[in-house]
């Protein structure tokens, strides 16, 4: 099936992806990507940039997909997951830029999804707020978050070294 636009499927629902976002969110997008790609230059890591298409499924069977999402940044530690069309399977590491058409669907369903399918860290960019809320995944669950504000330096529970300044970050 071919669909024309941005498009993402969750749990058999689809939703068109709104107009273009913001500067200040590909701003923020830019520089988050710029500071991961720089971390994961020597790594077994891809970093992926919106859009990109990431098919999860309930029972790990991609024949049946049930979630088709584009997160404004993966992580994927497993280059057997990337296709010519997306990557199969969770990123290791999701992070999104709310958007005000955007932020309860990424804090409800795509929150809900990313925690069942196995993505290890989430990450929720609040850039009106100037915050980014990082959840990590354990025993099933993200069960532990921690928040980093515009004076912070984010440091990840996956990567032990990595650190990103976010004044960089917010600095639009």
């Amino acid at each position: 099936m071919a669909w024309d636009g941005r498009w993402e499927l969750i749990q058999g629902k689809a939703f068109n992806i709104a107009p273009a976002p913001s500067s200040n969110h590909q701003f923020i997008v830019g520089e988050l990507f710029h500071s991961l790609r720089l971390y994961f230059e020597n790594k077994e890591c891809y970093v992926m940039v919106s859009p990109f298409d990431v098919f999860l499924s309930d029972n790990g069977d991609y024949d049946s997909i049930n979630h088709v999402v584009q997160p404004d940044i993966s992580v994927i530690g497993n280059n057997k997951q990337i296709t010519r069309n997306g990557c199969n399977g969770a990123p290791a590491l999701i992070i999104e830029v709310l958007s005000s058409s955007t932020a309860l669907k990424d804090y409800n369903e795509k929150f809900n999804i990313y925690q069942q399918s196995g993505v290890k860290e989430y990450w929720i960019v609040d850039s009106a707020n100037k915050i980014i809320h990082v959840h990590r995944r354990k025993d099933g669950y993200f069960s532990k978050r921690i928040s980093f504000g515009s004076e912070d330096s984010l440091k990840s529970f996956l990567y032990d070294d990595l650190t990103i300044d976010l004044k960089e970050v917010f600095n639009m």
